[in-house]
């Protein structure tokens, strides 16, 4: 770039992997490109969301997972406001603006705001003691729960819920799987492999309970049991919901852009709007959305 040229103002929103993945290629890419500014709605630098089950089980902290700390944005000039949520997009103006009231204008914006465990819609879902299992308040919100002889419910029988049920258990919780099919992980594993996953958890001390639908979870000022379909209650200090992500697609969907499951992008990974990129577990692209992407492209073009 010659001098005297003004940078272009990219502002990232999401500190997520898929975000800064593409910041790192950028900065090797076209290093003199852009101007940097990152809104994170989470309070920490950006870690590995995909390791959270070794912090969950007490095999890493939080530290061995980050994967850019604060040093990192300051050396490459980048702008971070961590634990700031941004709430709304002015694209005719072409500014972001966050909870907190912060209004920060692009030449070029970066959707990456990820994804949101699906909630199932059942009486008592935003009880106290329901947590998803998504992010680091996810789960410190387990481990303050995690107690010998302190009951847990893990509604999903996906990687993910199995996870949190390992890792519970670790902390001596006694802990039931509460999973609507007939196997577990049926989306990975075939019956037979789903039925050896199921005798190995029960091996460790873990109730599995296949066939099961979760109609309520009940309690007055904090859960207190999981209501199966059947008429079984299960008593629960603690209810982690592992029944799948969605596209968090919110912020896109305000400000106009094209959303379909995800915010659709076309090959270059654009929104409908040419300022506005997106990528990550938010997007849809060719029909498609993704649990798990590492795309790469180039947005020099």
């Amino acid at each position: 770039m010659t001098k005297g040229m003004t940078k272009e103002r990219l502002v990232v929103v999401g500190n997520g992997m898929a975000g800064i993945r593409t910041v790192e290629e950028l900065l090797a890419r076209a290093p003199d490109r852009y101007d940097i500014t990152v809104f994170g709605a989470e309070p920490h630098p950006n870690y590995n969301r995909i390791m959270l089950s070794p912090v969950l089980a007490g095999e890493k902290t939080f530290e061995q997972i980050v994967l850019n700390d604060r040093a990192w944005y300051a050396a490459n000039g980048i702008t971070l406001h961590t634990g700031e949520l941004v709430e709304s997009i002015d694209r005719g103006a072409r500014t972001v603006t966050a909870l907190s009231g912060r209004t920060v204008a692009y030449d070029r914006l970066l959707l990456a705001t990820g994804s949101n465990p699906f909630v199932l819609p059942v009486p008592g879902h935003a009880l106290p003691g329901v947590v998803g299992f998504r992010d680091l308040a996810d789960v410190e919100a387990m481990l303050a729960t995690a107690r010998p002889g302190a009951r847990a419910v893990v509604i999903g029988g996906g990687l993910l819920g199995l996870e949190a049920a390992n890792g519970l258990r670790v902390h001596g919780m006694e802990v039931t799987v509460v999973h609507l099919m007939a196997t577990l992980m049926e989306r990975q594993l075939d019956e037979a492999a789903g039925w050896l996953l199921q005798r190995e958890l029960e091996g460790r001390g873990i109730t599995v309970l296949t066939n099961a639908q979760t109609s309520a979870i009940l309690g007055e000022e904090r859960v207190r049991a999981v209501a199966l379909a059947d008429g079984r209650e299960l008593p629960a200090d603690l209810v982690v919901m592992a029944v799948g992500i969605r596209p968090n697609t919110a912020l896109g969907r305000a400000a106009g852009l094209e959303v379909g499951r995800g915010i659709v992008v076309d090959d270059g990974m654009a929104t409908s709007d040419p300022a506005v990129f997106a990528v990550g577990e938010c997007v849809e692209h060719r029909g498609q959305t993704y649990g798990l992407v590492a795309p790469l492209w180039d947005m020099a073009k």
